[in-house]
């Protein structure tokens, strides 16, 4: 599959990179605004994507000039595990070089915008000041590895940890391409023929791109199913007794095209500490070798999954691995809510946990959250983590500490968790517009009067405290995770969404399409009769997802879309 026939035009430009070289430093000195084609598809290799304001588009074009090009960087920060003084220095860069806001992202990291060409290596370097990089936070290779944000201690959660950096070290990417461009290291020599060939990705590193998540049995607060591989600790005592994995998943699908869609990860086998590097390395190996490069709308290893089957891709595992795989345990799932509000941890410390808004963190003339947070990081010096649903935990404070703070983010025009919706504390949207350049509707600037309209209408029919999920995306690629969101918008042109319905709280099932096409201000009106059949007919503690799912999408469709 995918190893023969004519190759996308991406899988050539791979091919013709020189090991992801291409002609990324001559471009950075010819003085332009922008990067060629081929330079865009390399420079996503070492995490950043070219972007333009495309507000501007229409104007721009119209007065003859170019467009307003900038650069998005993504950084590599696994678990989403931060000190204090890198969030600092990513506050600062995003002052001095970008366009004055940070976004967490859905895979635990921060992506800084506005960059301008001029200033990308300087910010990349930044960035690597402080122990932290940008290789592998975009491309076709193993992305920002996530896991539970949950500020456990002990020695099982930091044997967990442990393995999930080595994993981290063990699927990255080898080339010295990076440090030679962004950090002035030593230029390989290559004019003998001498090939710098990755050894876990070759010449054309994989297909597609590549997601890793890492989670509790118990707690799927990270989505784990909707990740290439999925891996699940169990735990015995204070060591880990192993690893459960499953395979498979993904969100993307292109809306014109119905061959396509999301997937949640299959269970695959079950590993011990020892045998979870080279048994992860063995089925990326598979996707690299068998995965679709020649039409990139299948590419992502789910599709191989569902083509070939479980079975098969365990038999060419044990192949590869020369023994067999163990069945993948049972897992039973308690939560799948992100860690918010005040937690306790170890020797009285107190760890604190507060939602950020689609994940964007910038000041407002009602609300100074940038500021707070700098002032924070600099008095405090609290550990930090970033969550896969856009909010932020500070670790290792005092009582008195985490007073303070709360204060002072009150002082700010930050509400505390308690003082929010829970419908608004599970909504995400991913960036689109103006920056992206696969957005095809508004999301992250569309759901806030959104929620708040659904707010309004689950205080009206007395579901106020109903912790739903609703996720908006300004495509279907699915950045948000919609699929797996109770109430899932996705854009499908401008002003309109597919509407899906029906997944559950536990990320354990997709959503269903509803209903397409809908505009923008009518998805609460929408949406509302089946809110208030949900009332009305729910089982004992019965979440809307497990409503929309046990009464069936065709008999929702029968009750609640009108007949044109």
């Amino acid at each position: 599959m995918g190893q023969e026939g004519k190759l996308s035009k991406i899988e050539i430009i791979k091919r013709n990179s020189n090991y992801l070289r291409g002609t990324i430093v001559e471009a950075l000195q010819d003085g332009t605004s922008h990067f060629s084609e081929e330079n865009i598809q390399v420079l996503k290799f070492h995490g950043t994507y070219q972007q333009d304001d495309r507000d501007l588009r229409r104007q721009l074009t119209k007065e003859g000039k170019e467009r307003a090009y900038s650069m998005m960087i993504r950084a590599r920060i696994p678990g989403g595990v931060l000190s204090a003084d890198q969030y600092l220095q990513f506050d600062k860069l995003a002052d001095d070089y970008g366009n004055g806001t940070m976004r967490i992202t859905t895979r635990q990291t921060f992506q800084l915008h506005g960059i301008l060409k001029a200033n990308l290596k300087e910010t990349i370097k930044g960035i690597n000041e402080v122990l932290i990089t940008t290789l592998g936070g975009c491309g076709d290779q193993v992305r920002n590895t996530v896991s539970c944000a949950a500020p456990h201690e002990g020695p099982f959660y930091d044997a967990v940890r442990q393995d999930l950096l080595k994993l981290v070290d063990a699927t990255s990417a080898k080339t010295n391409a990076y440090h030679e461009i962004w950090l002035d290291g030593e230029k390989l020599d290559l004019s003998d023929g001498t090939s710098p060939e990755d050894p876990l990705y070759g010449e054309a590193y994989l297909p597609r791109k590549f997601k890793i998540a890492f989670t509790y049995e118990g707690d799927n607060c990270c989505d784990v199913y909707s990740n290439d591989i999925a891996i699940i600790a169990h735990r015995d005592g204070d060591e880990v007794e192993g690893y459960t994995l499953a395979i498979g998943g993904g969100m993307g699908r292109t809306a014109s095209d119905k061959h396509t869609h999301p997937f949640l990860a299959q269970a695959f086998c079950f590993v011990k500490p020892d045998e979870l590097i080279e048994t992860c390395r063995t089925v990326i190996s598979i996707q690299r070798d068998f995965g679709n490069r020649e039409n990139r709308k299948f590419a992502r290893m789910k599709y191989l999954v569902q083509e070939r089957g479980i079975e098969w891709f365990r038999t060419e595992a044990e192949a590869r691995l020369g023994h067999a795989l163990a069945l993948p345990r049972e897992i039973e799932w308690k939560s799948a809510h992100d860690h918010l509000g005040r937690m306790s941890g170890a020797n009285g410390q107190v760890h604190l946990g507060f939602f950020i808004e689609n994940g964007r963190i910038h000041d407002t003339e009602s609300m100074k959250l940038k500021s707070v947070l700098r002032d924070i990081m600099t008095t405090y010096q609290p550990g930090v983590r970033m969550t896969t649903q856009q909010n932020l935990i500070l670790t290792g404070l005092t009582e008195e500490m985490a007073s303070e703070i709360e204060g002072k983010l009150r002082d700010a025009g930050v509400k505390l968790v308690e003082e929010q919706t829970p419908v608004l504390v599970h909504s995400m949207a991913c960036p689109s517009m103006p920056t992206c350049g696969l957005g095809i509707a508004e999301s992250e600037r569309a759901l806030p009067a959104i929620v708040r309209k659904f707010e309004s209408a689950l205080a009206e029919l007395g579901l106020r405290d109903e912790p739903i999920s609703i996720r908006m995306t300004g495509c279907a690629n699915g950045c948000a995770r919609p699929y797996i969101a109770e109430i899932g918008f996705v854009g499908r042109v401008i002003g309109k969404y597919d509407l899906f319905l029906g997944a559950s709280a536990e990320g354990t099932r997709t959503n269903q399409l509803f209903r397409e096409m809908v505009p923008a201000e009518e998805l609460v009106s929408t949406v509302y009769p089946i809110l208030k059949a949900f009332r009305e007919e729910r089982l004992p503690a019965e979440t809307f997802g497990d409503y929309c799912n046990r009464v069936g999408i065709e008999a929702l469709q029968e009750r609640f879309v009108p007949v044109s």
